[in-house]
């Protein structure tokens, strides 16, 4: 059996901060390779995925408000 699979992983976590962080990058398309590194060093899969869907979700709500608003704006 392969050990790499049955030990624990120790890497550490990343913080709500670093979460955000990676996000925010990654919806802009830009980010350095040493930063890069440093988030799949301690970011996993499943902090990526819930953090991408609340920050596409505060994306969406966002624009909507604003195009409500926009609209609002325009009709007086």
């Amino acid at each position: 059996m392969n050990q790499a699979a049955a030990a624990p992983s120790n890497k550490p976590k990343a913080s709500i901060f670093q979460l955000v962080k990676a996000v925010m990058w990654s919806m802009l398309g830009v980010r350095q390779h040493k930063g890069y590194e440093d988030d799949t060093a301690k970011i996993t899969l499943k902090q990526a995925v819930i953090a991408g869907l609340i920050g596409g979700f505060i994306f969406v709500v966002s624009m909507f408000t604003f195009v409500q608003f926009v609209i609002g704006q325009m009709s007086r």
